[in-house]
């Protein structure tokens, strides 16, 4: 059925003649004969009745190249390859040729020729009537006059890789053909004088479809864009019919002899001449008498209007190219139709306030959001100024997201117009876009109406109807007295923290905010026990007492039985009970119970915890009045002193504060700090207990002696068994020289020297003893001194006789040659090559002279550090970490400094032995 509209006119293209650009003003010119045109790829193609192929390009510069002997007849430029495929004769008679070309290659200056083959298949004459090659290169279909259709397929460029069938036979002749790709399904349209049918070519037997039982003339068929399915345009004298593969489409009245139909860039082109006067003779007759006009149409389908509409003489062809349209006109001149731009369309609809045209345009024209919303405001304004509230606010609502919400929000404050208000705002949180100010105004109008209903609909509205800031709403309606809706939304929302607040700021119910806590999930009960627990503890300590207890150990929502039997049980989430410390603050009871139970469930709790449950008991301790119950608590405190997770520092400073002395002195001891337990004792005047604390902790820290017998000697009192004692054990382990044991004892008064007269009388005696074993020493290194020296001062002067009948590797007898050294070694010539590892070395003595060596070498780097540790000690102001930082070093080992004189036995045997070795290091003596 055909479709009956009325079809308004716009002017929406702009006519010019083109001028040659070499001779300014004049018309530009086309060849004359032209038979065949078509364009693509940057250039119209134009055939002539001489066998030329002429090329215009963008600048109008036109070249021409011999194709046909005689004349061309068709052309297809494809749009997608720079293949152009031409039907031609290069003889009299019915012969028409194809030939292939390819404009990107040449030949002797001229386009590359890649194929040429006959276009009818056999031996019956018949002429060409239309033309069609698919971009894809594998389809070529050729009309002819008799009602067949040739199809090639394959590479249609070369002759090896395609073959040709008869697709198509009748008796009408063909007048359009086209293809059409749809993903990977492929068509043949075929239109003929009398009917219209499409081929499946994806399908090996080529099923064909019959659309219609009538046809069009010749060049009054096309196809649309992809982006209009692809349909098979037909023009008919009396309607446009469109196809698809399998069924005719919708179809358009448009009156007028169709003279020829194309499809350019959403646009169907139709050049119409008088139904009336025209001289209908039949296919093939496409001319018309010099003095009839042809009228060309531009119509534009999806926005049902005309873009364009004039008269031209005797038109060949309309081409698109170079983002224009150009008509081509029998007398020689080329016309162009420069679409005007989209912005000066939709200004021409806006004067006429055709502003749902205007939408319909600039959607097909795909204009931007930012355009779109551009044409709803100027409708909206425009309805609005008209009175009509209700349609400017829908066109508003279009808006959205681009127009500023407070242009249209002004419009709309009157009270008598606060359902479009409404309605707009409504809006605004369908789509996310409502910020706080826009919430607070909805809600306002709510209650300004007192409309409760639409009040409980908004707020009780799922997320897929109505978005909006909760929050924002929680707040207003908590201002506004509305608390029952306020909670309702912050439960609903799982607004946690504004729930807490209305329940226990407003509504003053601890009970109820204690008990939805205890629903929530792990992090949001961990962070709003932190933010509300001192106010909760202050009143209901009993159940935040119970739900900390739980929290912090291993938390599990409070929720239904149901949901409790799908929580996973195995997972353990505990809160850090020291950060609950403080919302016990004024609650000491409720904090000992809660530590109490934390270290008992886990043992490892942090140090926090044990360093506040001890500074309890600590308290309790001071001021417990009872002495049993004091021993209890006595053990409690020293109970959690024993446990690692104690802080070392701040348990000591609790112990101090409240003077506990078991937990002074039992943290002195574990800490190793032996001085302070004797100086504890030394404060506390507890004698006994200073010896003892040198018996126990001497051998770790030697100088505790030492500021024992200082203490002591600093008392006025009777410690002469002290003092006594204290020498005992500073002479038996010789802790202390003899003379700063004196000076230490010259200031107590009450010290005589019989207290020091056994232990300066066995001092004496072992320092004599040292002295003779020292000088006996002395006299035995120098002997054996003297002896080393005559020994080194015969090798020197006495001649050498060597006297050796075994050689010392192989213990043969001897043979020439043979090896001497000084060392009365003698060795086989090929035993000595074979082992020694030097020709100058004895490999007898090799090892022991290496060892020598070694020695030597360790000396004289001592004796370079002994220097600079002399100097480094002479220049230091604090000698004694010069002498530590050298003992770091490993500088005071075993191994002695070698001095001249030696001062002991180590080091003068040392230099004694190391220089005889030298010395009588062997030289090789054949």
């Amino acid at each position: 059925m055909a479709v009956f509209l009325q079809w308004r006119k716009f002017l929406f293209f702009d006519k010019d003649l083109v001028k040659d650009p070499v001779e300014n003003g004049k018309d530009f010119a086309l060849p004359g004969g032209i038979s065949a045109c078509d364009s693509g790829r940057g250039h119209i193609v134009l055939g002539d009745m001489d066998g030329k192929i002429w090329l215009l390009t963008r600048s109008l510069q036109l070249t021409s190249f011999q194709a046909y002997k005689l004349r061309v007849t068709h052309l297809y430029q494809l749009k997608q390859h720079s293949i152009l495929v031409s039907v031609g004769q290069d003889e009299h008679g019915i012969n028409p040729l194809v030939k292939v070309w390819n404009l990107d290659k040449r030949d002797s200056g001229n386009p590359l020729c890649t194929r040429i083959f006959p276009a009818i298949p056999g031996t019956r004459p018949t002429e060409v009537s239309c033309l069609s090659v698919h971009e894809n290169l594998n389809f070529m279909a050729i009309g002819f006059t008799d009602g067949s259709v040739v199809l090639t397929k394959g590479d249609i460029t070369r002759d090896r890789h395609s073959k040709t069938l008869t697709l198509h036979e009748g008796t009408s002749p063909v007048t359009g053909l086209a293809f059409r790709q749809v993903a990977k399904v492929t068509h043949l349209f075929v239109a003929t004088l009398e009917k219209v049918h499409c081929y499946t070519l994806s399908i090996k037997e080529y099923p064909k479809v019959e659309l219609d039982t009538h046809g069009c003339a010749l060049r009054c068929s096309s196809l649309s864009d992809p982006s209009q399915d692809s349909q098979f345009i037909v023009a008919g004298d009396e309607c446009v019919y469109m196809y698809q593969p399998d069924e005719r489409g919708p179809c358009f009245a448009f009156d007028g002899h169709k003279l020829l139909a194309h499809w350019h860039r959403g646009y169907l082109f139709l050049i119409t001449k008088d139904s009336k006067s025209s001289n209908k003779t039949g296919f093939g007759s496409r001319e018309s008498s010099p003095s009839e006009k042809q009228l060309l149409t531009v119509y534009d389908l999806d926005n049902k209007f005309i873009a364009y509409s004039g008269s031209f003489d005797d038109v060949i062809d309309v081409v698109a190219e170079w983002g224009s349209f150009y008509i081509l006109t029998r007398d020689g001149k080329m016309l162009v139709l420069q679409e005007k731009d989209t912005q000066t369309k939709l200004e021409m609809l806006f004067k006429k306030n055709l502003f749902v045209m205007a939408i319909n345009l600039a959607k097909s024209q795909h204009l931007d959001s930012d355009g779109l919303s551009e044409i709803f405001r100027q409708y909206g304004d425009h309805l609005y100024f008209k009175g009509d509230h209700d349609g400017a606010i829908q066109q508003y609502i279009r808006t959205i997201g681009k127009l500023e919400p407070s242009y249209v929000i002004r419009k709309f404050l009157d009270a008598q117009r606060i359902h479009n208000l409404t309605a707009y705002l409504q809006a605004l949180h369908r789509q996310s876009l409502a910020n706080a100010d826009h919430t607070t105004l909805l809600l306002n109008c709510y209650t300004k109406l007192k409309d409760s209903s639409k009040l409980e609909e908004f707020i009780k509205s799922s997320e897929s109807e109505v978005h909006f800031d909760v929050e924002i709403a929680i707040k207003v309606l908590r201002q506004a007295g509305y608390h029952s809706h306020a909670v309702f939304l912050a439960e609903k929302h799982m607004h946690h923290e504004w729930y807490l607040k209305i329940q226990l700021e407003d509504l003053k119910n601890y009970q109820e905010g204690l008990r939805y806590i205890g629903r929530l999930p792990f992090e949001q009960a961990e962070s709003n026990m932190k933010r509300y627990g001192k106010t909760l503890m202050h009143h209901v300590p009993e159940g935040t007492t119970l739900l900390l207890k739980g929290l912090c150990t291993n938390y599990h929502p409070s929720v239904d039985t149901a949901e409790k039997d799908s929580q996973d049980r195995n997972l353990i989430n505990k809160a850090n009970s020291e950060e609950f410390i403080p919302i016990f603050a004024n609650n000491p009871r409720e904090l000992k119970a809660f530590l109490e139970h934390m270290i008992e469930v886990d043992p490892c709790s942090s140090q926090g915890v044990y360093d506040t449950l001890l500074e309890l008991r600590l308290q309790d301790w001071a001021h417990e009045q009872d002495t049993e119950r004091k021993t209890v608590l006595q053990g409690e405190a020293v109970s959690l002193l024993r446990s690692d997770n104690t802080v070392f520092d701040k348990a000591l400073v609790l112990c101090q504060m409240h003077n506990f002395k078991e937990g002074i002195l039992y943290l002195y001891e574990k800490g190793k700090l032996y001085q302070q337990i004797m100086h504890y004792h030394m404060q506390n005047e507890e004698y006994g207990k200073v010896v003892e604390a040198c018996k126990r902790y001497g051998n770790q820290e030697g100088c505790l002696w030492e500021q024992a017998l200082g203490y002591f000697a600093r008392k006025e009192e009777d410690c002469k068994a002290y003092i006594s004692e204290v020498l005992q054990h500073i002479d038996q382990n010789n802790l202390m020289p003899p003379l700063l044991v004196v000076q230490t004892l010259a200031h107590n008064s009450t010290a005589t020297l019989s207290v020091i007269k056994d232990y300066l009388i066995n001092k004496l005696q072992r320092e004599s003893q040292q002295i003779e074993d020292d000088e006996r020493k002395i006299r035995q290194y120098r002997e054996e001194t003297a002896h080393l020296r005559s020994e080194i001062q015969e090798l020197k002067t006495s001649a050498k006789i060597f006297q050796k009948t075994k050689c010392n590797m192989c213990n043969s007898p001897l043979e020439l040659p043979s090896v001497h050294f000084l060392c009365s070694h003698s060795f086989h010539q090929h035993c000595f090559e074979s082992y020694a590892e030097s020709e100058a070395e004895c490999p007898t003595c090799t090892p022991e002279n290496r060892k020598v060596m070694d020695m030597l070498r360790a000396q004289d780097q001592k004796r370079d550090l002994h220097d600079h540790f002399n100097r480094q000690l002479h220049s230091s102001n604090d000698g004694f970490s010069v002498v530590a930082d050298y003992f770091g070093r490993g500088v005071f080992n075993k191994l002695t400094l070698v001095t001249d004189p030696p001062s002991s036995k180590t080091a003068g045997s040392l230099e004694v032995n190391l220089q005889r070795e030298l010395l009588i290091h062997t030289k090789r003596n054949c």
